[in-house]
C-alpha cells in the first residue's frame, strides 16, 4: 500500500469517531426504508410472520421508542465515560504514546456504533408511528419496532462483553501483548523475509543538494512509488536522511538529491519540482504511527518499562516483562537484514535510498533507559543478560556479534557500579561471561 494511502488509513482506524458515524448514517437511511417497506407491507403479512413481530398501538409503540432512544444515548455515554477514564489510567500509570492502542481498539470502535445506530434508529423510526386524529389513519411500523426492540437486546450483550473487554484490556499485560504483536506486523511490513541484504549505497556526487522539509511533524511514511517515480523524471538520486519516527522541522532538511549523470548540474527550476515531488511523498503527522516506523513499538515498550522501573511505581516485574517483549522482536529482526533500503529502476540502478533503523539501532533503544534505571535490581539486570543471550543464540551468522559484545561490557560496567550483593554480582557477571563465550 502507498504511504500516504496508508498514513490515512491508519489515521481513520485510530479515531474514535469514523465508524460510529458511518453506523448512524446508515441507520437513519435504514429507518427510513424500513418504514417505508412498513407502509406498502401494512395488514398485508400473513400470520405465520406477524405473530413474531410487534403487534401493540401506535401509543405502545412509541413508548417502546422512547425508553429505547433515552436508555441507549445513556448506555452510550456511560461507555464513552469508561473509555476516557481508561485512557486517563493509560496515559498517567503507563505511557502517553499507549493511548493509540485503545483508540484503535475495534471492540471499542463497533459497540459505540451499535449504540448510537440503535438510539438514532429509534428516533428515525418514530417519527413516523401515528395515531387516529386529525383524519390520519394509524400507522405502527410493525417491522422496524421490532427490529428497533432486537437492537436493544444487541446492545444490552454489547455492553456486557463491552465491561469483559475492558477490564482485559486495561492489563498492562494485555497492552504489551497488543503492542508486541502491532510491532510484529510493523517488522513483517518493513522488513520481509526475503529482504535482501542493504548494501553500501551510492555516495553523492557533485551538483548535489539539499531539500528542506515543507511541513514539521513526525515522518510517518514514505510513498516509495512516488519517490521512485520523482528520481526517474528528474534524472536524479535521492537519498532520505530521516528516518519514519523521525521529528522534521519546516525549513530544515532532510534528504539529499544529485544527477545521476556524473557531470550533470540541476537548474533551479529541476531542484524545486524534485523538492516538491519528494515532499509531496512524505507524510507528517503530530504523532508517531506503527504504518512503517518499527521503532515506535520499541519506544513504547521501553517506556512502560522506564516508568514502572520509576520511583514512584516501582514495579520491576513489569518491567522484566517488557524486556521479554523486546528481545521477542530483536529476534524477529535477525535474519531479516533490517537497515537502509534501496529503490531500483527499470535498469537496476539504485534511484532512492530510504533510511530504516538497523538493529544496532533498536537494540540501542531496547537496553539502554532499562539499563541505565534497572541495572540496580537483580531481576532486571538479569533479563536484560537474558535479552543479549537471547539475540546471541538467533544471531547464527555472528552478523551482531559486536553490538552484543558492546552491550556486555556496557551491562558489566553497570553492575559493578550498582548495590548489588556478592552473591548477585558474581551471578550476574557469569551469566554475561557465559554469553561472551557463547559469541567466540
Amino acid at each position: 500500500m502507498k504511504g500516504r494511502a496508508a498514513h490515512w488509513l491508519d489515521a481513520l482506524q485510530t479515531r474514535l469517531w469514523p465508524l460510529p458515524a458511518l453506523a448512524v448514517a446508515l441507520a437513519v437511511v435504514l429507518g427510513v426504508v424500513l418504514t417505508a417497506l412498513d407502509s406498502a407491507v401494512d395488514g398485508k403479512l400473513p400470520g405465520s410472520v406477524s405473530v413474531f413481530l410487534f403487534s401493540g398501538g401506535p401509543e405502545a409503540a412509541r413508548s417502546v421508542l422512547q425508553a429505547v432512544s433515552g436508555s441507549l444515548i445513556t448506555v452510550t455515554s456511560l461507555t464513552f465515560s469508561l473509555t476516557v477514564v481508561t485512557l486517563q489510567l493509560a496515559s498517567s500509570q503507563f505511557s502517553p504514546r499507549l493511548l493509540r492502542t485503545f483508540t484503535s481498539d475495534r471492540f471499542v470502535h463497533g459497540t459505540l456504533a451499535l449504540f448510537l445506530a440503535s438510539f438514532a434508529f429509534a428516533l428515525t423510526v418514530l417519527r413516523s408511528v401515528r395515531d387516529e386524529s386529525n383524519g390520519n389513519t394509524a400507522f405502527v411500523p410493525e417491522l422496524s419496532v421490532t427490529l428497533a426492540f432486537a437492537l436493544v437486546i444487541a446492545s444490552v450483550v454489547a455492553l456486557v462483553l463491552f465491561l469483559a473487554h475492558l477490564t482485559r484490556e486495561i492489563r498492562v499485560e494485555t497492552m504489551m501483548r497488543n503492542v508486541n504483536a502491532e510491532t510484529l506486523e510493523t517488522i513483517d511490513r518493513v522488513f520481509p523475509t526475503d529482504r535482501p541484504t542493504p548494501g553500501p549505497g551510492p555516495v553523492p556526487g557533485s551538483g548535489a543538494f539539499l531539500i528542506e522539509s515543507r511541513s514539521s511533524g513526525f515522518l510517518t511514511s514514505l510513498d516509495q512509488c512516488a519517490l521512485l517515480k520523482a528520481a526517474e523524471d528528474s534524472g536524479a538520486m535521492v537519498r532520505i536522511d530521516r528516518q519514519p519516527g523521525s521529528s522534521l522541522v519546516e525549513g530544515v532538511p532532510f534528504a539529499t538529491a544529485w544527477p545521476a549523470e556524473p557531470g550533470a548540474i540541476f537548474g533551479t527550476e529541476t531542484r524545486g519540482k524534485l523538492a516538491k515531488a519528494v515532499n509531496a511523498a512524505v507524510a507528517t503527522g503530530y504523532e508517531r504511527t506503527n504504518v512503517q516506523d518499527v521503532g515506535y513499538g520499541f519506544r513504547q515498550l521501553v517506556d512502560v518499562a522506564t516508568r514502572a522501573l520509576s520511583p514512584g511505581i516501582n514495579d520491576p516485574t513489569t518491567a522484566v516483562h517488557v524486556i521479554g517483549h523486546l528481545s521477542a522482536l530483536l529476534c524477529r529482526l535477525v535474519g531479516r537484514n533490517p537497515g537502509p533500503e534501496h529503490l531500483i529502476d527499470e535498469d537496476g540502478r539504485i534511484r532512492v535510498v530510504l533510511s530504516l533503523p538497523g538493529l544496532n539501532d533498536l537494540l540501542d533503544m531496547a537496553m539502554n533507559q532499562p539499563r541505565q534505571y534497572g541495572a540496580a535490581d537483580a531481576a532486571v539486570a538479569g533479563r536484560l543478560l537474558g535479552l543479549l543471550h537471547e539475540l546471541a543464540w538467533c544471531d547464527r551468522k555472528g552478523q551482531y556479534r559486536t553490538e552484543i559484545q558492546d552491550h556486555l561490557g556496557r551491562m558489566r560496567n553497570a553492575i559493578g557500579a550498582a548495590d548489588h550483593s556478592d552473591p548477585e554480582r558474581k551471578n550476574l557477571l557469569d551469566t554475561a561471561d557465559s554469553i561472551e563465550t557463547r559469541q567466540r
